[in-house]
């Protein structure tokens, strides 16, 4: 089945025989906010394991600043798999990765994730969103904010 520049297609769950229905990439997603995730406890384990698993050997008490990633990427997932966005998953891609952090995260912070869409577009028959996502304490304290860019290529 050939498929229109910005479309996807999404059988609906349980149904395996439904028909496919056309979802184009939606821009009008752009400057939505999602509301902030549940608390997440960082634990000093948590970033042991995550700074063995890419090789820091140090024994900082704080984060290494890409632990970022191990919150945001959870809420950015909700984010992309909303259906009426219309990305098409099966062909997603992670382009850029940015962290800008006011201070390290550290063991005891109770953080939240809140993710913006900042763009929605296409270049040539490749989709594109700019995600934007702010970790805060539960007390309001800004803590770093990273940026993901991802493109996802239609049939074209």
């Amino acid at each position: 089945m050939s498929r229109p520049p910005g479309v996807i297609y999404v059988s609906p769950r349980n149904r395996p025989q439904a028909e496919e229905v056309e979802v184009p990439l939606n821009p009008a997603f752009a400057g939505r906010v999602y509301p902030a995730t549940v608390p997440y406890l960082v634990g000093r384990e948590k970033i042991r394991e995550f700074a063995a698993a890419i090789g820091d050997t140090s024994d900082d008490p704080a984060a290494p600043p890409t632990f970022a990633i191990a919150l945001t990427l959870r809420a950015e997932v909700e984010v992309v798999s909303d259906p009426d966005l219309g990305l098409d998953l099966t062909r997603l891609l992670h382009r850029d990765q940015r962290f800008e952090h006011r201070r390290p995260i550290r063991d005891g912070d109770e953080l939240t994730v809140t993710v913006t869409i900042s763009e929605v577009g296409r270049v040539g028959s490749t989709d594109t969103v700019t995600l934007t996502s702010d970790l805060r304490t539960v007390a309001g304290e800004h803590v770093c904010t990273t940026t993901s860019t991802l493109i996802a290529q239609s049939d074209d």
